[in-house]
């Protein structure tokens, strides 16, 4: 996801300073990964050079200067075509999980232990956002859940695979022969 919206939506909701838009960016939008200052500070930037928000105030009590940002009028509408506009489906078919997959197949590996390995690692997300989810704060929770959804799914797929290894080998070993043959 593009920063720019998420800044754009934040600035929308309050004139805010960048490290203000950071500290509320990471509080509501993803707790679980901090975006980082100097990111907030180049796309604020960009923002302006593009002329999506400009800078309300500027404030210098001590230390460096504070510009309080405030969206356009060509901000809002930018906003308001990405926010009311549908977000792609996913996943992809292209997915990082199956290109291992095949990759390991090709090089006539057991994919066995790389399958148990990613098990492993989503049931060890799948703990981390359940504490999440059960943390009381309602926005957290619902975002928590969204990933569980997508974890369980990713989990349904990895026992779909492992069943299926020696039928996605013998598919394989056919392409790979009759590509021979063609060349």
């Amino acid at each position: 996801m593009s920063l720019k919206f998420e800044l754009l939506g934040l600035i929308r909701d309050r004139a805010s300073h960048g490290y203000e838009v950071k500290t509320r960016y990471d509080e509501l939008l993803d707790p679980t990964r901090l975006v980082q200052a100097p990111q907030v500070y180049s796309t604020l930037k960009r923002l302006e050079r593009d002329g999506l928000v400009r800078v309300a105030q500027v404030d210098q009590e001590s230390g460096p200067e504070r510009r309080t940002f405030e969206i356009t009028g060509e901000g809002e509408r930018e906003l308001d075509e990405w926010l009311w506009g549908p977000v792609e489906p996913e996943p992809r078919l292209h997915t990082v999980l199956y290109t291992k997959v095949v990759l390991a197949l090709l090089a006539g590996r057991s994919v066995e232990q790389m399958l148990d390995v990613q098990r492993e690692a989503h049931l060890g997300r799948m703990r981390e956002l359940t504490g999440l989810r059960q943390s009381g704060d309602t926005a957290r929770a619902v975002l928590a859940e969204y990933a569980l959804f997508h974890l369980e799914a990713d989990l349904r797929w990895l026992e779909f695979t492992a069943a299926r290894v020696d039928d996605i080998q013998v598919e394989l070993n056919r392409h790979v022969n009759s590509a021979r043959r063609l060349s």
